[in-house]
């Protein structure tokens, strides 16, 4: 795709440069070559995988990346690498941690950061229980079994950190009742007419005795 298309397209979403729209650029190639061998995305049209990927995640990260610096980020079940490497490219000053278990998704992920050169972020493929760190913030879009995840998620974000899901409006209910210690702000609409919502929480500080 012509850089002036991709900046067009995410016009609506977020302010990006065009560095990072070059980059953006040529991980639609890299996605769309190996999506012809793993399902990495049911999307074929590259109009739409700019809109639908890349535009929610800079969403995402123009809301949340400039609260703190530096910050570290998990995302959770990364697959194609959504939010977690937008929010790389986006903030260069966050460090990234993609787990994602699947071997060939990783693999994936780990040239796209090869060949963005994204200093700032690394793959973890195992799974998400054996990971040994927490993180200021912990992202999930579109996971599969969200119900086994979000308990996942509250397990990596560190004591006061938050949790940042893409989720559909209707899943919000089941977000509240399934992370109690999570203080959640108003649920964010995501721009496209999807019907999805960033929902940011904040999880409670424990205090050591």
């Amino acid at each position: 795709m012509e850089s002036a298309t991709i900046a067009g397209l995410l016009k609506a979403y977020a302010a990006v440069s065009a560095a990072q729209v070059e980059q953006v650029s040529a991980y639609v190639d890299i996605l769309l070559k190996w999506n012809a061998r793993i399902n990495l995305t049911a999307l074929r049209d590259p109009a739409e995988v700019v809109v639908r990927h890349f535009g929610e995640s800079f969403f995402v990260a123009e809301r949340l990346a400039q609260t703190m610096q530096p910050m570290t980020v998990i995302d959770l079940g990364s697959g194609a690498g959504f939010p977690g490497l937008p929010f790389a490219i986006f903030a260069p000053w966050a460090q990234i941690t993609l787990i994602e278990s699947n071997g060939k998704k990783a693999t994936f992920l780990s040239e796209v950061i090869s060949a963005l050169k994204l200093g700032n972020a690394k793959v973890f493929a195992e799974r998400a229980e054996s990971h040994p760190g927490k993180a200021d913030l912990v992202t999930m879009r579109g996971v599969e079994k969200f119900t086994d995840s979000l308990p996942l998620a509250q397990q990596l974000v560190q004591s006061g950190g938050r949790i940042a899901l893409m989720i559909g409006a209707s899943q919000m209910e089941a977000a509240r009742a399934l992370a109690a210690d999570v203080r959640w702000q108003q649920p964010l609409p995501i721009p496209g007419g999807h019907s999805r919502v960033l929902a940011v929480g904040t999880k409670s500080v424990i205090v050591e005795q």
